[in-house]
């Protein structure tokens, strides 16, 4: 987590970007979506509509945690605190990627 912030920092918002576009693609397989990553990615680069794509990101991490952080509490900590939403998604793809934590039914 520490090296996220120190990326951010370093590369001025663009390892954001990046790390954005790589744990929504994740979450869109984990959640059985094919969904472009990508456009979210380039559609939080604009001022008013990054907010669509922060509660994009929120609902489909709701989703990958099967309501466990809800939709309605992650997007206003992605805007009020956004390293709280970097922890909170890394330590859960982590636990994932280990195969420590239940995932969404098959559709």
């Amino acid at each position: 987590m520490i090296m996220q912030v120190v990326l951010f920092v370093i590369t001025l918002g663009i390892y954001a970007l990046y790390w954005y576009y790589s744990t929504l693609k994740d979450l869109h397989t984990a959640n059985g979506k094919d969904e472009g990553a990508g456009i979210w990615a380039l559609v939080m680069l604009v001022p008013i509509l990054g907010y669509f794509a922060y509660w994009h990101y929120a609902s489909e991490f709701s989703e990958f945690t099967v309501g466990r952080y809800p939709t309605l509490v992650m997007f206003p900590a992605w805007i009020v605190f956004a390293p709280i939403v970097w922890l909170l998604v890394q330590m859960e793809l982590n636990k994932a990627a280990a195969g420590g934590v239940s995932q969404p039914a098959a559709a």
